[in-house]
């Protein structure tokens, strides 16, 4: 029985007993892994900002029942976009990739997709959230667009900054603007200052996800967080940790409602990041790659006290 490296369909990092491997047509795992839909994080991290903007939205003005489609259609978005995110990464990245024991089993760098296909699975999905977008009205459509070229840049970040995780963070925690104009018809500050925040949050997880591949990076010369904050990365990660509960802090306090149970979630969001820095060690990377993905919890406490307050 052939090992799981071993196996040509599917990726050396993937969680084992993904339903990609598991269930997905052998036609469709290479593109399915090049949208990483074997391992759902990305997905919950670049959705929950947007679900933060609608409980934002709904504390400041009250529910809506358009909200229940803005948090499904945030979903599908997240998705696909999500999945056209990692295609394009992919695409930028296929070189770096070969070098890299953790991604050269990826499907470009391995060749069981060609870059034209892999261009054409970039326009699909991109063109899917196209569409999903244009439901949510002229405000939030512009949003998206906006975002397109935070997403264009990303990926290559690492090549001229230390701090890669800064962009990241500039495209991930978008949604929480756009799902709140999707709500409002426009963007006022209470968004943006949970976009501020949600860029710290990304700061925090993404470090602590890159320090898996330090040693990787620091020979074929790309940069990182993880690299450039090394042994103090605890210590600063704590401070990154402060500075996205103070800003939520200010955002949730501008909606001017329910302020108590918005107050509880983000204290439970607070008390998640802590546990994270309590257990983090940046040389073990099973533990990072656990402290990583649980972050979709702490996003779900906050997002779900702000769904509370803003429904009460």
């Amino acid at each position: 029985m052939q090992s799981r490296t071993e196996r040509p369909d599917t990726v050396i990092d993937a969680p084992r007993g993904n339903w990609v491997d598991r269930y997905a047509p052998h036609g469709w795992r290479p593109f399915l892994h090049m949208s990483r839909a074997d391992r759902p994080i990305g997905t919950w991290l670049l959705l929950l900002p947007c679900w933060w903007g609608i409980g934002l939205a709904m504390m400041a003005d009250g529910p809506r029942p358009f909200d229940l489609w803005i948090a499904v259609a945030c979903a599908i978005g997240a998705l696909v976009m999500r999945g056209a995110g990692c295609t394009w990464n992919d695409i930028t990245d296929r070189d770096i990739d070969a070098q890299v024991a953790r991604t050269r089993s990826r499907p470009l760098p391995s060749g069981r997709i060609g870059l034209r296909a892999a261009y054409l699975w970039l326009v699909a999905q991109g063109m899917t959230g196209l569409v999903i977008l244009l439901t949510l009205g002229q405000a939030a459509t512009w949003m998206g667009v906006a975002s397109l070229a935070l997403v264009a840049i990303y990926p290559f970040a690492k090549r001229f900054t230390w701090w890669p995780q800064i962009f990241l963070g500039f495209a991930f925690n978008w949604g929480v603007m756009l799902a709140y104009a999707a709500h409002m018809g426009r963007v006022d500050l209470a968004p943006v200052v949970a976009w501020l925040a949600g860029i710290a949050w990304t700061i925090f997880y993404d470090t602590i996800y890159a320090h898996q591949d330090a040693e990787d990076d620091a020979l074929i010369g790309v940069k990182s967080t993880a690299l450039l904050f090394g042994d103090n990365s605890p210590r600063i990660l704590a401070g990154f940790a402060a500075l996205a509960v103070a800003l939520l802090a200010i955002a949730i306090s501008l909606t001017g409602r329910n302020l108590l149970i918005g107050g509880a979630g983000l204290a439970g969001f607070a008390a998640h990041l802590i546990w994270q820095l309590r257990l983090f060690q940046p040389d073990q990377n099973d533990s990072c790659l656990r402290l990583f993905r649980s972050n979709r919890d702490a996003g779900l406490i906050l997002a779900l006290f702000l769904a509370i307050a803003g429904l009460a």
